[in-house]
């Protein structure tokens, strides 16, 4: 059976509890890379599901169901 993707908040935890091991300095040094390792990863995956959610509600969709950039329709009215 193929292993349940887990939610941003689940990896999130995972990270946290990675970091405070580390941080306690009472992990074996290849546990701790092996940790190290796993949370450089959860890392990026969360720093990549972030990005594409904010990418995804800065754009709207118009009627006709084109997507219309919302940050750069902001950005131009400020001078």
């Amino acid at each position: 059976m193929a292993e349940k993707k887990k939610t941003f908040e689940e990896n999130l935890a995972d990270l946290e509890e990675i970091v405070t091991n580390l941080e306690s300095g009472n992990v074996p040094l290849e546990e701790a890379m092996e940790k190290f390792k796993k949370g450089v990863t959860l890392s990026k995956d969360l720093e990549k599901t972030l990005s594409d959610a904010e990418a995804t509600v800065t754009k709207i969709m118009t009627k006709d169901g084109q997507e219309i950039n919302v940050k750069n329709d902001q950005d131009e009215g400020k001078d």
